[in-house]
Parts: C-alpha cells; structure tokens; sequence
C-alpha cells in the first residue's frame, strides 16, 4: 500500500463567515482529491475581495465562487480563492447544504490545479464525473444532481 501523497495546505480566512470548513476538513478533502504531491494556499475571502480578483484576472466584474491560479506542477502548486458569501448564497439557491457546496469547490478548484478543464465537453463530462466520484467517497451527494431539500433543511 502506498503512502498519500504529501498534501502542504495552507488555509487563509479573510472572510469572517461562520460556515467556512475546519482546516481538518479541507486537509481530508484534499487527501481524497489529490493523488500526488502538493503546495495549496486555500484563500477564502468576502464579496469584495473575489470581486476585485475575478475582474482582475479574468475580466469579469463580479465575485465568482472560486478561482484557481497554477504555479507548478512538480509539485503542483497554487492558490485556491473561495468567496464565502457566494459559497452560502449559491448553496441556499441550489437548495444543498453549505458544507457539500464548499466541498464541491474545494474540489473543483484542487482539480483545476492538477490539470483538469472544462472548456469542451468532454473535458467536462470527465472533471464531473471525477468530481462525483471524489464527492462520493467523501459522503457528499452528486453536486450536478437537482436538488429537492425543503429550505428549512439546509
């Protein structure tokens, strides 16, 4: 049996929500996501902040959930940006639980780190279903699938 990969996960919290995960919790979820060595800084930060990083990144003029920024890849190296207050307001919209919708992104962000896409199609359909798996082992449901929870649930 081979040993996980080493995983240097540093949690940044500029955002004074309540809802973001344990440092415990993240270190799990990316034990699960990643299959070799590793340097994340994980950044969660308020509305403004993901604002004014999205516009200037990507030119877009509004805070995204999450954004990515790759430096290496031996080991695979980055920063990961969640906004924590899009983060709760997409979970209420979507009807899931805070907790799965951090985990969702977590994974997403770490999968875009380690080379995945979703531009076309295909490359599409294959992060997903490799989100699914990994959301899976880790007991959350299909973060693609409709959701049907009562709002006084979530």
């Amino acid at each position: 049996m081979s040993a996980a990969p080493r995983i240097a996960l540093v949690v940044q919290r500029a955002s004074k929500a309540s809802h973001i995960p344990s440092d415990a919790s993240l270190r799990r979820w990316a034990r699960a996501t990643l299959a070799r060595r590793a340097e994340v800084t994980l950044r969660y930060v308020a509305e403004s902040e993901g604002r004014r990083l999205n516009r200037e990144f990507r030119g877009r003029d509004y805070a995204t959930n999450v954004l990515t920024f790759v430096y290496g890849s031996n080991p695979l190296a980055g920063d990961i940006v969640i906004c924590a207050p899009v983060v709760a307001r997409e979970a209420k919209s979507q009807g899931k639980r805070v907790a799965a919708h951090h985990a969702h992104l977590f994974v997403h962000g770490l999968l875009h780190l380690a080379g995945f896409d979703h531009e076309g199609d295909a490359e599409a359909r294959r992060m997903e279903g490799r989100e699914r798996r990994i959301l899976a082992a880790l007991g959350f449901p299909d973060p693609y699938a409709p959701v049907t929870m009562p709002a006084d649930r979530l």
